[in-house]
């Protein structure tokens, strides 16, 4: 069985509840996960996994909306946590990214370009919490691949900063939620959806996710919808 690292916790979200979502999403092929919200901590050596999951909300705070929060939430990524980051792609690991993971740790110029895109404060958005129809580009990627499109309760993340290397694998209203990349030896996927627990609950979402899983651990990837 493969092992996971659940990188949880933060501000505005039930991190506990969907961190415990996804490690139930990825049990079911084979993915064994372990959650913390001491990020730091658990990055300050190299963990011993094959995939590494970021479901968080953990950045500097420097907007003004958020000053007082700073003083318990206001977060860096220390250096040895970005080099356990790089040298496990360096590895071949895997890297999957959820939701929020596009705000996170923006003390670190790098963490975009390992995602593949981040959170502009200026002009990213979301409008309200709610159903939203998920565009599947299923020529696109093996993860995708004979899944149709669906419907989920969900936070649709919009103009955020893309790299132009990016090719969404899905997408709302034209907006990328969705994609995967090799990064040096590894591999990462971007899932911008997941805000809360009904997310988890869509049956598509699911075997989206699952197939992530595969593909970040270099598996055979089911291609059956």
């Amino acid at each position: 069985m493969a092992r996971n690292l659940i990188l949880s916790g933060g501000l505005f979200h039930d991190f506990a509840a969907t961190s415990a979502a996804l490690a139930d999403v990825l049990g079911e092929v084979g993915v064994e996960s372990e959650i913390t919200e001491d990020i730091a901590g658990a990055l300050s050596e190299p963990p011993e996994v094959q995939l590494i999951t970021v479901n968080a909300l953990r950045w500097q705070m420097g907007q003004d909306r958020f000053a007082d929060l700073r003083g318990e939430w206001r977060f860096a990524l220390p250096a040895e946590a970005r080099t356990t980051l790089l040298d496990h792609l360096d590895r071949g690991g895997g890297l999957l990214c959820m939701h929020t993971a596009a705000v996170c740790f923006d003390d670190w110029q790098g963490w975009p370009r390992v995602l593949g895109g981040s959170w502009n404060w200026p002009k990213s958005h979301h409008p309200p919490l709610g159903w939203t129809g998920v565009r599947v580009h299923g020529a696109a990627h093996p993860i995708v691949a004979g899944l149709r499109d669906f419907d989920l309760v969900d936070e649709v993340y919009s103009d955020l900063d893309v790299l132009p290397d990016v090719r969404p694998l899905a997408s709302v209203h034209g907006q990328p939620l969705v994609w995967a990349r090799p990064v040096r030896r590894g591999r990462v996927v971007y899932d911008a959806l997941g805000h809360d627990t009904r997310s988890y609950d869509n049956e598509i979402h699911r075997s989206l996710l699952q197939r992530a899983a595969s593909w970040l651990l270099k598996r055979p990837v089911d291609d059956t919808g």
